[in-house]
């Protein structure tokens, strides 16, 4: 429809097109919204499935303990314990630490 048409239209018509565009929109919008919620669900699906697949890490041995405190351990993974890092700047080193295999 050109725009010579529209504004030679009367005002009941140009009420009637606004109806029907209004519900021809709404319609198409809904449909748009129920399509997009489908494929956000099959993703999420998707993501599940994902993070269920991951593979399961071996225990890791504690390679350093506290000599203070034989109950506290390190793997020697991550961030350091406090107990370590107190012991380190008193100017002991790692290999002090090290539990040795029996």
């Amino acid at each position: 429809m050109k725009i010579d048409e529209i504004k030679s239209m009367s005002v009941d018509d140009l009420w009637s097109l606004h109806d029907r565009l209004v519900s021809t929109l709404s319609r198409k919008l809904s449909e748009e919204k129920r399509r997009l919620d489908r494929r956000l669900r099959q993703l999420n699906g998707g993501l599940a499935s994902v993070t269920k697949a991951r593979r399961p890490y071996p225990r890791v041995l504690p390679k350093y303990r506290n000599p203070d405190r034989p109950s506290q351990t390190w793997a020697g993974r991550g961030k350091k314990p406090r107990w370590m890092v107190a012991q380190l700047r008193s100017g002991k080193r790692l290999d002090d630490f090290r539990i040795h295999p029996s």
